[in-house]
């Protein structure tokens, strides 16, 4: 999977930055104050199934967290080191579609905007 595309569809939304995470060594998507992604390469080390693999991991809705985990077992995890009821890990070493991951970076993205306060949302928008 191509990591650049998907850095550059996180970073296309409006007012999406990024910083690296030091002590943990991620790479974390923001908006608004508020995280909706984040990238990175789990420890050798960690519990099963998540022990060295390149993640992804997104905010997403909970009904299309249980289809995503039925039609791609072992590709699309609870989340890691998050709330696996409303947060997907996707392995980024998979044969997942690129587009299918583009669209879940976006819906993250959405959940994630829609939570802002109205008045953040209406700044990053530019009303």
């Amino acid at each position: 999977m191509d990591l650049s595309r998907i850095d550059a569809r996180l970073l296309s939304c409006p007012g999406a930055t990024k910083a690296l995470h030091e002590k943990w060594g991620w790479m974390v998507y923001w908006v608004g104050g508020r995280q909706f992604a984040c990238e990175f390469t789990t420890s050798p080390d960690a519990k099963p199934p998540y022990a060295g693999r390149h993640l992804l991991s997104l905010k997403c809705d909970p009904d299309r967290i249980l289809e995503l985990r039925a039609e791609h077992p072992g590709e699309v995890l609870p989340g890691y080191y998050s709330d696996g009821r409303t947060w997907v890990s996707v392995d980024l070493d998979s044969d997942l579609p690129e587009g299918l991951v583009l669209d879940l970076c976006d819906m993250s993205y959405e959940l994630v905007f829609a939570k802002l306060p109205k008045r953040a949302r209406q700044e990053i928008a530019g009303d």
